[in-house]
């Protein structure tokens, strides 16, 4: 029989290096308490629509459940290569489709960083950033973004060192629900492209731009990566759907390791994602809209807090300036939240989720303005 320290001793030492992600404690959490009014979760509270359900069906019923091709089925890759190029024009530009929008992040660093080069990540940043950059061998290098979360172009350069080889930035933003100005990713894209630094687009909640167009900063750079997917704008989460476009040159990479790591993505899943391409999601969007104002008008003159303009979070600054001790009141009054320290350097602020019912988030309202 094996011992403890035998055990231990399995572990790989880049395992060290991750922490078990603070949303994940919370998920936890959620299920000891009796009816919990949830504004943690950051996945849609819609279906997924019934036409892309259907596709999907009729995709196992027919028997297309085999492996595909890694890069995707012809049909959906022809329809995101179509999309790509008439946005773009950038005769380099290639597509493929990756096992989820997180499976493409988690190829994009592992094909581009080596051990010791460094990632610059935006402070507060998707969970998972540091730690995907740590798994590649990489180290993240934080640009701070407080108090108004946008992008200062100084900031980045400061930053940059001879070891950068990477920028990840995300817009609509988790956790702050900031959508960078189209001059910002401007500037940000062309700081990229003067220093020969692969700018990394997070476009995952492209969809959710409630205030003014979507803008990429792949207008402004043709070597940019983009990673995007399925899953927020047509409830898809575990589905694990995704697409990723960039040069030539990186997505071939990225194609090669996909073979031999994810395989492909689920079969039947692509199928679907043909029909989802080609859905209308503007009324989802309004509804979220009407959610978002929802959220902000009930808690603006309570809290300090940056009116979303995407995606589906608020990033409110907690009472008393520290947002994991008002959480752990929150969650004694039965309200999920996540602490702001799960996506940043700093301790004082708190996301909310509005991916919820309007009952569910007039409780929320009640209980925030009680709290507060």
């Amino acid at each position: 029989m094996t011992s403890r320290s035998d055990h231990q001793r399995w572990i790989a030492q880049r395992m060290s290096h991750l922490e078990t992600s603070g949303i994940r404690k919370i998920f936890e959490l959620a299920r000891s308490l009796k009816d919990p009014v949830d504004l943690s979760i950051g996945q849609p509270d819609f279906d997924v629509p019934e036409p892309i359900k259907a596709a999907a069906h009729d995709a196992i019923d027919r028997g297309a459940n085999a492996y595909t091709v890694t890069q995707g089925i012809p049909e959906l890759r022809a329809k995101i290569q179509a999309g790509v190029r008439e946005r773009y024009h950038h005769a380099d530009r290639e597509a493929f489709v990756t096992s989820g929008t997180s499976g493409g992040l988690l190829l994009s660093l592992l094909c581009t960083l080596n051990p010791g080069d460094e990632a610059i990540v935006f402070d507060p940043y998707f969970v998972m950033y540091p730690q995907l950059v740590s798994l590649a061998g990489g180290v993240a290098v934080f640009v701070d973004t407080y108090p108004d979360f946008g992008i200062d172009p100084d900031r980045v350069r400061a930053a940059l060192t001879p070891r950068t080889k990477v920028i990840l930035v995300n817009s609509p933003a988790n956790p702050t629900g900031c959508v960078h100005s189209r001059e910002s990713l401007r500037d940000l894209a062309e700081l990229a492209a003067e220093r020969g630094v692969l700018l990394i687009s997070d476009e995952v909640y492209r969809a959710f731009c409630y205030d003014e167009p979507f803008a990429s900063p792949a207008e402004y750079n043709e070597d940019v990566l983009v990673i995007d997917g399925f899953s927020k704008a047509y409830g898809m989460t575990g589905w694990r759907l995704g697409f990723a476009h960039g040069p030539r040159r990186v997505i071939e990479e990225m194609t090669k390791l996909q073979q031999f790591s994810y395989v492909c993505a689920p079969s039947m899943v692509q199928h679907a994602g043909v029909v989802a391409w080609d859905y209308d999601v503007s009324a989802i969007v309004a509804d979220y809209r009407r959610k978002r104002d929802r959220i902000y008008e009930g808690l603006k003159d309570k809290y300090e807090l940056m009116r979303p303009q995407g995606a589906f979070y608020a990033f409110p600054k907690a009472p008393g300036g520290v947002g994991s001790a008002f959480v752990a009141e929150a969650i004694r009054n039965n309200l999920l939240l996540i602490p702001g320290n799960a996506f940043s350097a700093r301790d004082t602020h708190f996301r909310i989720s509005f991916a919820a019912s309007e009952r569910t988030l007039d409780r929320g309202i009640e209980i925030l303005n009680r709290l507060a």
